[in-house]
């Protein structure tokens, strides 16, 4: 009889022990969930109330390019190899339909003028021609003689800072100038966010806001391609406004409109010209997207 005690005695109180382990590991889970649930609720009211009272504005810019019109100067060794190539062309070509009756009409001249010429080749329909080649080349030299393309550079317009087709074989970068804090800098068309509306929105909306402008853009997606984080001049900051973060959106020129005014508060600027109205930070950032095609 004491055997069986014994055994039951001790099943009973593993078992015991067995349940308690259970339900202490399960409390103890239990409390964990719930206190990791406690604190993403908080993190999360914490994460609103900080955008709700964030001190930095969001902001978009617009980076416009306005693209090469024509094709730009070739370079020294540009100009060798398309020398060799039309070298090489002309060497590897055929003779041409006006080359064959350049020749034609040269060796009937010549038998004409030793006199081992037929009278029949007079009827012939092909020898009646009242226009020889070397007439047309003749005609066509001086149709090329009285020819002017029109300049490459052009300096009363290449000087013009506000005017879209100045510099015709570079990329040119639009630049405007704007308020911030209680200055006047040179940067890109931005302006501030809106509630509802998204970025490239606002970006947009700062394009078409520049006074005096009428520019008619295809923008390059809807990500940015950038961003610029300043602070305002001490004077200018406040508890609830300290800066601003700028994303940089870029777009292609595609109607100019009407020409600017003269005391246009925007200006084009080829990609090297831009440092000289940039500050040093604002440049670095913009240099990174800014293609000097």
């Amino acid at each position: 009889m004491a055997s069986p005690c014994r055994k039951m005695a001790s099943r009973s109180l593993l078992q015991f022990v067995t349940c308690f382990g259970r339900t202490a590991v399960g409390s103890s889970v239990f409390r964990q969930f719930s206190g990791s649930s406690v604190c993403r609720a908080t993190l999360q009211t914490n994460v609103l109330t900080e955008r709700t009272t964030s001190p930095w504005s969001l902001m978009a810019a617009v980076c416009l390019q306005r693209l090469p019109v024509i094709s730009a100067d070739c370079s020294p060794i540009e100009q060798q190899f398309n020398t060799m190539m039309q070298q090489l062309e002309l060497e590897k070509s055929m003779l041409a339909d006006h080359e064959l009756r350049l020749l034609e009409e040269a060796e009937r001249m010549s038998r004409k003028q030793a006199g081992d010429y037929d009278s029949d080749e007079e009827d012939d329909p092909r020898h009646q021609d009242t226009v020889l080649g070397q007439d047309l080349e003749d005609a066509w030299e001086q149709k090329f003689k009285n020819f002017q393309p029109a300049p490459r550079i052009r300096d009363d317009v290449d000087k013009d800072l506000t005017s879209v087709e100045r510099c015709l074989a570079d990329s040119l970068v639009l630049l405007a100038k704007q308020q911030v804090g209680g200055s006047e800098l040179w940067l890109l068309p931005q302006t501030q966010w809106q509630e509802g509306e998204t970025l490239r929105q606002t970006a947009e909306r700062a394009l078409a806001s520049l006074p005096g402008a009428d520019f008619k853009a295809t923008f390059l997606g809807n990500a940015p391609c950038g961003v610029y984080k300043y602070k305002l001049p001490k004077p200018a900051r406040t508890e609830g406004s300290i800066g601003a973060k700028v994303f940089f959106f870029k777009a292609i020129l595609s109607d100019s409109g009407l020409a600017a005014a003269p005391d246009a508060r925007f200006l084009w600027a080829k990609k090297k010209e831009l440092q000289r109205y940039l500050k040093p930070a604002y440049m670095m950032k913009v240099d990174r997207f800014v293609l000097g095609l």
